[in-house]
């Protein structure tokens, strides 16, 4: 399997990629693609059966489990929803390591299906790096839980609230702000485009902001950007309500702009091979948008597809494929290269999490608790139907040869 550019990057940051353990640091993992390179992870569990062991966690968020070393790293919102969290758990027994309270809040708009813990924190085996609801950004040390630094120089505002996660890049840490207005006129930056969105890039030993990138005109969305290499310079690749875009990020200087219609943009950002990207365009034209990154400063439109497009669960690439599935749980299977429908099935269930590959198989994490795990390729093969019984909106993460599942109450530890 062709892992993703962007592993080369998180590999020199000192990340291991053994194939018999691998740190999973930050959302949808080492590649921020949603691929494990490990081998022997379980397709097969129930909500007693091959479970290690299973965590309360406290409060509410929907941000995914990452994984460093021997500690897993989630956060919360508790205290209803005023006190943010981050907790450290031990990945071999499931014992709680420590809990931060790194900021409190008066509880403001968000979407029901949201939490006020949504973006998915980052480690880079030092800091863990969190970001929540109302724009509070917070570095604790990866064993301590000790705060490092607090910025909280964006006061954000959304009307769906924060789903974006935050990526690493050298020593800066990456975040899109895509919100809406906070005024009178509640349409601006949601129906209306608006000029006020933009990314910033913290310095992660001081919490000071190093630069920040803006849009132009977008809309709002919730979408974790990806690096790829082009040439022989690093490229950002983030994507919002109507924009796919490409910055340096170095210093946040956008380089291309390529027009997506659509609000609510959620699915993260899919890196393909021959500077493919794809994407997914939220309401309003529902599509897959791929784009091919052609040169430094130009990217254009590769291909195309209407059917059964997600809305909120990202794709996922595997040797030349793309995988998606629908809020409503259908899955599709599409060519890399033309946007081809190689098949459509109905899985079942809804879907929030986006789906993660290992050792040849695809999990798919339905709302209601159930993993369907389908064989990697050109036919559709169910292996398996896995539930436990409890609400799942956060991705799966992949580790020391388990798989870790946050529900909306607990943490998850499947395999041996």
């Amino acid at each position: 399997m062709r892992l993703s550019v962007a592993i080369l990057l998180y590999s020199a940051m000192g990340l291991s990629a053994s194939a018999h353990a691998e740190n999973w640091p930050g959302f949808r993992g080492l590649s921020s693609q949603g691929l494990s390179s490990e081998t022997g992870i379980p397709v097969r569990w129930s909500a007693t059966e091959n479970v290690t062991w299973k965590a309360p966690v406290p409060g509410l968020g929907w941000s995914s489990p990452i994984v460093w070393g021997n500690s897993i790293f989630v956060t919360t919102a508790d205290d209803e929803g005023q006190s943010f969290r981050i907790l450290a758990f031990n990945a071999e027994n499931g014992s709680p390591l420590w809990s931060t309270e790194v900021g409190r809040q008066t509880p403001g708009r968000k979407e029901d299906q949201n939490s006020y813990a949504t973006p998915t924190p980052v480690c880079d085996g030092k800091q863990v790096y969190a970001v929540f609801a109302d724009g509070l950004i917070a570095a604790v040390d990866a064993e301590t839980g000790t705060i490092a630094w607090r910025n909280h120089d964006t006061r954000f505002y959304s009307k769906h609230g924060l789903g974006a996660s935050p990526i690493l890049y050298e020593d800066l840490l990456i975040m899109p702000f895509d919100g809406s207005s906070s005024g009178e006129e509640r349409e601006i930056g949601w129906k209306k485009p608006w000029d006020q969105a933009f990314l910033t890039a913290i310095d992660t030993a001081t919490g000071k902001e190093r630069w920040r990138g803006r849009r132009g005109m977008s809309r709002i969305a919730h979408v974790t950007p990806g690096l790829m290499k082009v040439g022989d310079n690093w490229q950002l690749i983030s994507g919002a309500g109507d924009c796919i875009q490409g910055f340096d990020p170095a210093n946040g200087e956008r380089l291309w702009s390529v027009f997506s219609q659509g609000e609510g943009v959620t699915p993260s950002i899919v890196l393909g091979d021959d500077g493919l990207v794809f994407t997914c365009s939220g309401f309003e034209a529902p599509t897959i948008r791929t784009v091919r990154v052609k040169g430094g400063d130009s990217a254009e439109i590769a291909w195309e597809q209407t059917r059964n497009v997600p809305s909120l669960s990202s794709l996922i690439h595997v040797d030349g494929l793309v995988y998606a599935v629908t809020d409503k749980g259908v899955a599709s299977c599409l060519d890399a290269a033309t946007g081809e429908v190689v098949w459509q099935e109905r899985l079942g269930g809804n879907h929030s999490a986006s789906p993660v590959h290992a050792d040849g198989h695809l999990y798919f994490l339905s709302e209601q608790g159930e993993t369907t795990v389908i064989k990697a390729g050109k036919t559709f093969e169910i292996v398996s139907r896995n539930r436990i019984e409890e609400v799942c909106k956060a991705s799966l993460a992949i580790s020391n040869g388990r798989i870790y599942l946050r529900s909306q109450n607990h943490l998850f530890a499947i395999g041996k």
